[in-house]
């Protein structure tokens, strides 16, 4: 913990050496430290100051900080403008065990692995799944052990949901789904972050008239609105899937369904997260899909895959379809997306460190070919639907960009 605010001011002086940047980090510990009582207890951690200048840097269109990783930038320049902080899977990091030094049979040591990271910022973790064996506490110190801070919390509901959880066939079944969000709202604030993900496995359906989709759409809509009520300075976002094992048909099935389902809710609050695999599955170009949402984009998790039919393979970004990762870096640029960007990627047979470190370096190399697009006329040939002058000229952003 920063001892005070000329102590925050010095961490800051430590990591960037910038003076404005020094500034900033002391204004932010002292906002924090007059929120509450007590010498000792009105001293804010590392964490907490990474969040409120993530809060104000969204809301003033500034820059984005990129956390406090006490690692280097992963081959970004350090002179650059890259706007965004990067997460990744953390269950990836109990993958190829072998190459870590100790047993990867626990959370506290995932975070620990993800902090060797080049360029990671945040860590995204899954609630309950995540704190079953230690509390939000220990998730903090683990963090600021390793120079990370909290990016999101995402409900990974338990298995006693198989039958839906916000659409759960019982009545106290899905208010105690319910009830299960709302105290993940709680869990981010506590970890210092402003941003709840809500995949559920479990609500849809596998054959025709097992349900009534009017009625579970309801039972969703009035859900979100009561977890955005009950705390409107969280940001709850969808993250819709059209298939899996565990579910044939979700009840949010596509980019467009889960569009018209946050107009229902109307709260500012609630929006989406859109995965790129999950967009493919769904027979959408992810680009467009980006578009589509605008400004209730509140989260992106970024991968590839070859498109099979109900496959999610959970590539490499860009490593499937460059042309696709450079439309969606694109797309986030016209968008003016505020948020972070999450690797969503599963690393079986392979380095989850060297994995990771691959998708920044691949996600930084398309945002910086992304912003030549528009100086090289891409708006006219958008204009003219020139199929030809588009891949031309995609081609050579490309080829400049290695």
């Amino acid at each position: 913990r920063s001892c005070n605010i000329l102590g925050g001011s010095t961490a800051s002086m430590v990591d960037a050496d910038v003076m404005k940047e020094c500034m900033k980090f002391a204004s932010a510990a002292g906002a924090l430290a007059v929120t509450k009582q007590g010498a000792v207890p009105s001293i804010p951690s590392r964490g907490e100051v990474d969040a409120l200048l993530r809060k104000t840097a969204t809301s003033s269109g500034d820059t984005i900080p990129r956390g406090g990783a006490a690692n280097d930038e992963g081959g970004r320049d350090p002179g650059d403008d890259f706007p965004y902080m990067f997460g990744s899977r953390l269950n990836s990091m109990k993958d190829r065990p072998e190459l870590w030094s100790k047993r990867v049979d626990n959370v506290r040591e995932w975070v620990k692995r993800q902090g060797r990271i080049k360029g990671l910022g945040c860590v995204d973790f899954n609630y309950p799944q995540h704190f079953h064996d230690w509390d939000v506490a220990d998730a903090k110190a683990a963090l600021d052990e390793v120079g990370l801070v909290a990016g999101a919390v995402c409900l990974r509901y338990p298995s006693k949901f198989a039958r839906g959880a916000m659409n759960h066939p019982e009545e106290t079944l899905r208010k105690e789904a319910v009830e299960m969000t709302k105290r993940a709202g709680e869990v981010a604030k506590e970890l210092g972050c402003d941003e709840v993900v809500i995949w559920s496995a479990y609500d849809g359906y596998d054959y025709s008239f097992q349900v009534d989709y009017t009625e579970k759409w309801q039972q969703l809509v009035s859900a979100f609105q009561d977890c955005c009520d009950a705390h409107p300075d969280i940001k709850w976002s969808l993250e819709f899937k059209p298939t899996d094992e565990n579910t044939r048909f979700f009840t949010v099935p596509s980019t467009g369904a889960a569009l018209l389902l946050v107009k229902e809710i109307n709260r500012p609050n609630m929006g989406l997260t859109l995965d790129v695999g999950h967009m493919l599955m769904a027979g959408e170009n992810p680009g467009q899909s980006i578009a589509m949402v605008g400004d209730k984009l509140f989260g992106i998790q970024l991968n590839d895959g070859y498109t099979r039919l109900a496959a999610e393979d959970g590539m490499m970004f860009g490593s499937v379809h460059p042309t696709m990762a450079l439309e969606i870096m694109y797309q986030l640029q016209e968008n003016n997306f505020h948020g972070h960007l999450y690797f969503d990627t599963f690393p079986q047979r392979t380095d989850p460190i060297k994995e990771a470190e691959y998708n920044i370096q691949s996600a930084t190399r398309f945002w910086r070919a992304a912003k030549m697009l528009n100086e090289n006329g891409v708006k006219e040939i958008m204009k003219n639907h020139d199929a030809v002058g588009a891949l031309n000229l995609v081609n050579e952003i490309l080829k400049a960009e290695h």
